[in-house]
């Protein structure tokens, strides 16, 4: 059974959505349900307790987004405290409440293989951290064993743990359940439309007040990022964050989610088999303001992006537009008047894209992409240097959060500048958690995102379809820019990019009908 609306109970038997002539749902006919029914279906009322909770959760939410990019994207131990603690205690607030949102009955089983796999990461990494018999570790993770008996000798009656560096697994582990336990959240309790749409403009209001605070910082004798001075990229705007690539990837996961949020304001989906001038009355009939003010905010995130110099940005921005519009087309699939339009629209927002490269960063954007930078990146050294130390901790890792500290044993001495990261999220998490642990974490990540990407494809109402396809195509985004960056190891955006993967799995399912 299929529910297109986004009402506050579930049809009792299924009914295909009436639209008129500006895309509006009409009401269903009260013969549809019964008293009864619509009574079970209903959500309990609130207490004013439960209310007043609700509202610190979601504003506390929001809040923990708006702070976490301001001190240099949240890298130090304090901010990343802040956001640990204001997790834990929004999760206890969750558990105060006599009543939690209803959310739909068909997303809880749903939720079953993440958890799973989630909660088997979580385990993984605490076997990791304990302390194992000296021979046990030098069966089960021979290097570790060697490496420690290098640095910090054992002898034969000692215990000594998996990971290198049990302190800083137990740091990042903390870190790590604190995403999860927001992620938790954002599921549990932006169960309205209402909530999504707010939460996105907040976003989107964060997003334009980087490129202007970036942008503004260039034009000063002294550029700062906010408390710090700015010491690095001081040719490009990075915003409150050090590197112009996490700023960009900010922005980029930011960027689909205000299209998302214009489709579904603009009722784009619901334009199947209507005439022009219906087209025309649907998109400016809703928030024409709003959508003009969403429209410009949107010229502002592309500008940032591509006055960031970022190579991966700047390739992550045109295959953003490819998505939104492969995903359109494929949404309307089965109507070929459609497919027309929509292959119209992508040429138009390609030449768009296009245009603006080259009036605002052509000579930057030509300089980043030439032969010389590209034979001067030192990522493949990096990659090549990590997939050594992969070799050596195939099954358990050298322990999560040790990567900063164990790749000096395997760095090429002849790179000038010594790194803390593998510009490659996949290769660093596989390095510090083994391939078995690694499995597990893109098992987790993937299966939200699979069953979002499907019960998105089975929706119908224009609003769910709108603000589900932002949220995945973000989530994609960052997904491969992480394939050149660390991106996923700067809280501000991991914090961004477990919101958005958690929001693309909640309103995928909202209200969906079972």
């Amino acid at each position: 059974m299929r529910d297109p609306e986004y009402p506050e109970s579930v049809p009792a038997r299924s009914v295909r959505p009436a639209y008129d002539r500006y895309g509006r749902t009409a009401a269903a006919p009260p013969a549809t349900r019964s008293r009864t029914a619509a009574e079970a279906d209903a959500a309990p009322p609130l207490s004013a307790k439960d209310r007043m909770l609700r509202r610190i959760i979601e504003f506390g939410l929001l809040a923990l987004l708006v702070f976490s990019p301001l001190p240099i994207g949240s890298v130090e131990d304090g901010p990343i405290m802040v956001i640990e603690l204001a997790a834990v205690a929004l999760t206890i607030l969750y558990y105060l409440m006599d009543k939690p949102p209803h959310i739909n009955a068909a997303l809880k089983p749903k939720l079953r293989w993440p958890r799973l796999f989630f909660g088997l990461l979580l385990a993984f990494m605490a076997i990791q951290i304990i302390p194992l018999p000296t021979a046990l570790v030098k069966i089960l993770s021979p290097k570790a064993f060697a490496l420690r008996q290098q640095f910090l000798p054992a002898g034969p009656g000692e215990w000594m743990s998996l990971s290198l560096l049990p302190a800083r697994t137990f740091k990042a582990v903390l870190e790590f359940g604190a995403y999860v336990l927001i992620g938790f959240l954002v599921v549990r309790t932006m169960t309205h439309a209402r909530q999504v749409r707010r939460l996105i403009a907040v976003l989107i209001a964060m997003g334009v007040f980087q490129v202007f605070y970036g942008l503004f910082e260039l034009t000063q004798q002294a550029p700062r990022v906010l408390f710090y001075p700015k010491q690095f990229m001081l040719g490009s705007p990075t915003g409150t964050f050090v590197n112009r690539n996490h700023f960009s990837g900010y922005l980029e996961m930011i960027i689909p989610l205000a299209i998302g949020l214009i489709l579904s304001r603009a009722g784009v989906f619901s334009l199947q088999g209507k005439k022009w001038r219906e087209k025309i009355a649907l998109l400016t009939a809703k928030g024409a303001f709003v959508n003009i003010l969403i429209l410009a905010a949107l010229f502002v995130l592309f500008l940032g992006v591509l006055k960031s110099n970022s190579r991966a940005g700047t390739f992550i921005l045109a295959l953003t537009f490819l998505l939104v519009f492969g995903m359109t087309a494929f949404s309307f699939s089965g109507a070929r008047d459609q497919q027309l339009w929509v292959r119209t629209l992508l040429r138009g927002m390609a030449s768009m894209i296009v245009l603006l490269v080259l009036y605002f960063g052509f000579d930057a954007t030509v300089r980043r992409f030439s032969a010389d930078n590209l034979l001067q990146d030192g990522r493949p050294k990096y990659w090549s240097s990590v997939l050594t130390m992969v070799g050596d901790f195939p099954l358990l890792g050298s322990g999560y959060g040790t990567f900063p500290s164990v790749f000096s044993v395997y760095e090429d001495p002849a790179l000038e500048n010594p790194i803390v990261h593998a510009h490659n999220d996949y290769l660093e998490n596989m390095a510090e958690l083994g391939l078995p642990g690694f499995g597990l974490l893109m098992a987790g990540v993937l299966a939200l995102f699979v069953l979002a990407f499907r019960t998105w494809s089975e929706r119908h109402n224009p609003e769910v379809k709108g603000l589900a396809l932002g949220c995945l195509v973000s989530v994609a985004a960052m997904l491969f820019h992480s394939v050149t960056d660390f991106n996923l190891h700067i809280p501000a955006n991991v914090l961004l990019f477990t919101v958005v993967l958690s929001l693309a799995f909640g309103t995928a399912f909202y209200r969906k009908a079972h």
